[in-house]
């Protein structure tokens, strides 16, 4: 094990050393562009697997140069299949405003004593000791306040739009949805997912559709990179954040 540490370390390190010195070599340079070449010979090109819908047979009527399935200027060219895509308006203007405040407080004070008892209150002192008074025997006393204030004041507005891909068509005849875009700045990558259903005749003509008639809808946006890094607590202030009960 100590080993493969060791190694793993190496090989960060020459890494690491590479990377520095490619960059001294630059210095003063003009940055280089990429040369045009197939992109599937790139050493990390995967090629795309999406959900498609069944192929159908061709098949040509008579006298007709259109066969069936095919898409044409006549027919409707809102997603409706397995494998279509579907332009998504994101609007998103939220405001939000909560503010709680509680108090509450609590006195308590219970006494007891035997100041006569058939006289037994004089053989106390036998048993317990002699700074014993029967008339307090026993005084308690509590005092408890508690008050917390809340306060929520969010305020919200996205304005994106995202082309999604059909994924699912439900017995019903409604869509499930799928997008998802990255595009990357630097060393800084912004991703948006959505993902949910909607219905056929809420699609518009041009094929796109507003995020508020989408069901169940998963719209996340953010990013990661050097900046999102920094901005976060690093991971052992988080772990102490959770474990830590004080």
């Amino acid at each position: 094990m100590r080993i493969v540490r060791l190694s793993v370390l190496g090989a960060a390190l020459a890494l690491s050393a590479c990377n520095t010195v490619d960059r001294l070599e630059q210095i003063g340079a003009t940055p280089g562009m990429t040369p045009v070449r197939d992109p599937t010979l790139a050493p990390d090109y995967v090629p795309v697997s999406m959900p498609m819908p069944e192929a159908q047979q061709v098949a040509y009527q008579p006298n007709s140069l259109w066969r069936a399935g095919n898409r044409t200027f006549f027919k409707d060219q809102r997603a409706q299949r397995i494998g279509d895509i579907l332009t998504v308006n994101i609007q998103i203007d939220d405001n939000a405003k909560v503010a709680n405040t509680s108090s509450r407080g609590r006195t308590n004070s219970e006494e007891s004593g035997i100041p006569n008892f058939l006289g037994l209150e004089s053989k106390l002192g036998g048993v317990l000791p002699d700074a014993v008074d029967p008339s307090s025997l026993l005084s308690m006393n509590s005092d408890s306040a508690s008050k917390g204030t809340g306060s929520v004041d969010r305020n919200e507005k996205i304005n994106l739009t995202i082309a999604a891909v059909v994924t699912q068509v439900m017995p019903n005849g409604n869509l499930v949805i799928q997008g998802r875009q990255e595009v990357r700045v630097n060393y800084e990558v912004r991703e948006l997912l959505i993902g949910g259903i909607v219905r056929p005749e809420d699609i518009g003509n041009n094929n796109t559709i507003n995020h508020t008639q989408i069901a169940e809808a998963r719209i996340s946006y953010g990013g990661r990179g050097q900046i999102t890094d920094v901005q976060q607590p690093r991971y052992g202030q988080q772990a102490l954040d959770i474990l830590w009960p004080f």
